[in-house]
């Protein structure tokens, strides 16, 4: 028996608990180092610098997202179509091609290594969608999840302090800075990714209870868009909202810190997240305990609900110097990752689960994270050209605001018509061992 089979076998036969702590630490520990080839770029200012009429740092950030949205779209086919056995190979071969392109953003002269931050996000916007495959459709989905949706949240904030301490400590170029953050995360990625290849499949009971995941054709797809069309609609609409609040705030966290009188140290672009991470987890890892998809689905309409209202009310509380701007930052973090991670990691899979469709996640998330990513260049596109006179707090703060009014509108209508649609199938309740 080879050493490959033996670890798999011990897995299959361990406990529940064992299972999903390895699951959870393969999946957390993979996307995270995705996340040092992707994010360290933002970290660096860029003071100074411009090209086209435009700040260089807003083309960087505009390049990269222009390529992780064209990846999100061509996901939408690639990723619900990929075959199991091909995942491992197009995690290692996407990630390494995006640090051969931050290679080259260090090697190629300024202005024109720009464009190689499009060529680093295009590869990197399927890691999402391949480390969720092996976690969706399972009885412990929403705990797989909540662990993998904290890598998100907590490797932003730590790589981009890493890739700070280089430029503070090491005197490391801004150019060459994020090829470097990458090698230190080269050893780690390929130990996680090979922890992800060991994850047994879903069991027999996780297929009854979720229904058994696969992939998609093109008739399956169209048939998901015809029958849940308009609910889908709303969230993809609400999600574009999210996910250019998000990466404006991802991306220009140091502005933001350093508005609010807090950008001095690199611990605090990670230490709010550390925090922001430990309560969504705890929070969204809760959901498992719901047995209805169903009323799970309706909960997690619940927590985009609060997690725009998190982001409003302090918000204009920071307008009207009753809240400190530190807590300020955190809460409207809270609320974000609160509204974000339900429909990256158990929205669509306990909507596979309630009306029970051949299919996966991945498209369904694919479709939402192509169209939010678009609508994060566009948010970038007029704060460059048409908002120029806002600080980045001032644009922030009414980007909080607008976030509200979108989710509360689309929120409402999404469980309204979810309320509303019969199913073609009874609800199966997801059972928790005990």
């Amino acid at each position: 028996m080879s050493q490959e089979s033996y670890i798999t076998q011990k897995l299959q036969k361990s406990s529940p608990l064992i299972q999903n702590a390895f699951a959870i630490a393969a999946a957390f520990g993979t996307y995270f180092c995705m996340y040092a080839f992707r994010k360290p770029f933002a970290v660096g200012t860029y003071e100074g610098l411009s090209y086209l009429g435009i700040d260089f740092k807003i083309l960087l950030v505009l390049t990269q997202v222009a390529g992780y949205t064209m990846s999100k779209f061509l996901g939408i086919k690639i990723i619900s179509e990929m075959k199991p056995h091909l995942r491992i190979l197009a995690i290692i071969g996407f990630i390494g091609i995006a640090e051969i392109a931050l290679l080259l953003f260090a090697v190629v002269p300024y202005p024109y290594n720009f464009i190689c931050l499009f060529f680093n996000g295009l590869p990197l916007g399927m890691i999402w969608g391949l480390v969720f495959s092996f976690l969706e459709g399972r009885r412990w989905t929403e705990i797989l999840g909540a662990g993998l949706s904290a890598s998100f949240i907590v490797s932003s904030g730590v790589v981009k302090s890493v890739g700070r301490g280089l430029i503070q400590f090491q005197n490391i170029p801004e150019f060459w800075m994020p090829v470097a953050t990458g090698a230190i995360f080269v050893i780690p990625l390929l130990l996680f990714v090979w922890m992800l290849s060991k994850i047994p499949e879903p069991t027999e009971q996780d297929k009854s209870l979720k229904t058994e995941r696969a992939p998609m054709t093109g008739e399956d797809r169209m048939l998901y868009l015809k029958s849940l069309g308009f609910g889908i609609g709303c969230l993809v609409i609400f999600h574009m909202a999210l996910t250019a609040y998000r990466d404006f705030r991802d991306n220009f966290s140091i502005e933001l810190l350093e508005a609010i009188g807090y950008a001095g140290s690199p611990s605090n672009l990670s230490r709010s997240e550390v925090v922001i991470a430990f309560l969504v987890l705890t929070v969204i890892a809760l959901l498992y305990q719901i047995r209805s998809n169903k009323i799970a689905l309706q909960t997690s309409h619940g927590l985009m609900l609060l997690g725009v209202t998190l982001a409003a009310i302090p918000t204009f509380l920071l307008g009207q110097k009753m809240i400190n701007p530190y807590l300020w930052y955190l809460l409207v973090g809270l609320g974000l990752y609160l509204a974000y991670v339900p429909i990256q990691c158990m929205y669509f899979d306990r909507l596979i689960a309630v009306f029970r469709h051949k299919g996966n996640a991945g498209f369904l998330i694919y479709i939402a994270d192509s169209t939010g990513y678009l609508a994060a260049v566009s948010i970038l596109l007029y704060k460059n050209f048409w908002a120029r006179e806002l600080s980045w707090l001032d644009f922030f703060v009414n980007c909080s605001y607008a976030l509200f009014v979108i989710g509360l509108l689309t929120i409402l209508s999404a469980m309204i018509f979810y309320r509303n649609i019969k199913s073609d199938t009874m609800d199966v309740k997801a059972e928790v061992a005990t």
